[in-house]
């Protein structure tokens, strides 16, 4: 089984204060690309105004796209670096 790059922090912190936990570092940088695409699809095809969109996709299939953008974003960004 592979290990899923997760990209870091999407927002690392660069010093941990009071009322943090230790090593807490937040959303991962992944999930962070994926709300954002999934945001774009719906936005772009948005489910009230063109339903016929999303007739044949299922919440888990729509989130699942959004992590396949995700991955390809990590991957772009690896290649620009």
């Amino acid at each position: 089984m592979s290990t899923i790059d997760n990209g870091g922090p999407a927002f690392p912190l660069q010093s941990i204060g009071p009322g943090f936990a230790p090593g807490y570092a937040g959303m991962e940088l992944r999930d962070y690309f994926a709300a954002k695409a999934m945001q774009a699809m719906i936005s772009k095809h948005g489910i009230e105004d063109d339903p016929g969109f999303f007739d044949d996709a299922t919440d888990e299939s729509i989130a699942k796209c959004a992590y396949i953008y995700a991955d390809a974003m990590l991957a772009a960004r690896k290649e620009a670096a």
